[in-house]
């Protein structure tokens, strides 16, 4: 069971879900199409997830799990490491 932490939302956590199910580098148009969110809200907690280094970016747009993420999402990483700059 992954921890919660209070700054996340829902979405985020179908998103490393869907990532983590799903080993592949997505843009947040076809991720949002798939957990059905809008593509716009996608985007912006993908780049929330990118600044906690739960993701990272290809620089085109391109978003995938890290090896943080997959640590978070395993249960091996305290929640008070993560801490959003926005």
């Amino acid at each position: 069971m992954v921890e919660r932490v209070p700054w996340m939302k829902p979405v985020d956590y179908e998103i490393l879900l869907f990532l983590d199910d799903h080993d592949i580098q997505i843009s947040p148009k076809v991720l949002s199409a798939n957990i059905d969110y809008d593509r716009q809200y996608v985007s912006k907690r993908c780049g929330v997830l990118t600044d906690v280094d739960l993701l990272e970016s290809d620089g085109s747009g391109l978003y995938q799990l890290t090896d943080t993420g997959r640590a978070y999402l395993a249960g091996n990483l305290e929640v008070t490491d993560l801490e959003p700059d926005r």
